[in-house]
């Protein structure tokens, strides 16, 4: 079982140090790596889908090894992120409680009053530091889907997303919450076979840089996890780059607490391509894409990525 750790957005009632040191970058591997042509997506996947504003999704999951295929067919980015809920707490505890301290502290610093709306989320419930992430997908594009592999325990769970309407309201509290329990039965599936991995660790991701073309599994192992200065724990989003797309666009983007941040539509140029959403230190995930020749980055949900190592930058090869 994971041991409890507070939710990566928003636990304003701790005072956290965002020091980024300054490490040495380990050495990479730059062997180039021959992608196997034969790899599929599991035959027994549990679709997510979003047509709008909503999770269409079963109600009961088997615990253990679960592997999730989200088809984002709406017109806007979303993603889904799992949160198991303490014991004795319901979904309509979360709307009550969560949802409306969220809207009254975002609705703040969209007025321009920053201070007042971090203030506000010092209403939130003391449970809420007790509910615990177990990873999700990363943002995926409008029209686009993405393959993610969870290890779940048994309980009582919501899903979310919480990117934001363009007139700064998050998604969450548009619809886009939806409960489900997962059961004592386990689901007895295997973990993937990975092609590369992405290790996160506190002064940044570290992974093979030349990526060849093709189908590839991503297995993310969290060897260590931290509060960011926006409360937000290190996750990590596959992003496809065009020529227009601007690294600091995306990089501010990316901060939810910006007015602009986090909001419909993405940065242009920027094609969001799924990824691992936030887990608990020691958790290990998996996503799965299929990648053509061009330019591609890793990126955190974080204020100042690319000086913390959590904005990365590569390219897939022929």
């Amino acid at each position: 079982m994971k041991s409890k750790i507070l939710l990566p957005i928003l636990m304003l009632f701790l005072v956290v140090s965002c020091k980024n040191e300054n490490k040495k970058t380990e050495p990479v591997d730059e062997e180039i790596v021959e992608v196997a042509e034969t790899i599929q997506e599991p035959e027994n996947v549990i679709d997510i889908v979003t047509r709008s504003m909503e999770f269409q999704m079963t109600d009961t999951i088997p615990s253990g090894w679960n592997t999730f295929k989200y088809d984002n067919k709406a017109n806007e980015t979303h993603f889904f992120r799992f949160i198991k809920l303490p014991e004795n707490i319901s979904i309509e505890n979360y709307k009550e409680e969560v949802d409306p301290v969220f809207e009254e502290g975002m609705d703040l610093i969209n007025e321009g009053k920053p201070e007042d709306g971090f203030a506000a989320f010092g209403k939130l419930p003391e449970w809420f530091g007790k509910c615990v992430p177990f990873g999700g997908s990363g943002l995926i594009a409008p029209k686009h889907s993405t393959v993610t592999t969870l290890l779940l325990d048994p309980g009582n769970y919501i899903v979310e997303c919480y990117v934001k309407m363009p007139n700064g309201k998050f998604h969450s509290t548009m619809g886009m919450i939806k409960d489900f329990n997962v059961s004592e039965v386990n689901s007895n599936n295997e973990q993937p076979m990975e092609t590369e991995t992405i290790s996160v660790k506190e002064d940044g991701f570290y992974f093979n840089e030349i990526i060849s073309k093709g189908k590839h599994i991503f297995k993310v192992q969290v060897e260590s996890q931290k509060l960011h200065e926006n409360f937000a724990l290190t996750d990590v989003h596959l992003v496809e780059l065009a020529n227009t797309a601007s690294l600091d666009a995306l990089e501010a983007w990316m901060v939810w607490y910006d007015p602009k941040g986090f909001i419909t539509p993405a940065p242009d140029g920027v094609t969001f391509l799924g990824g691992y959403n936030d887990d608990t230190e020691g958790s290990v995930g998996y996503f799965y894409a299929d990648l053509k020749p061009g330019k591609y980055a890793l990126i955190a949900e974080v204020p100042n990525a690319k000086e913390k190592g959590l904005f990365k930058v590569f390219n897939v090869t022929d």
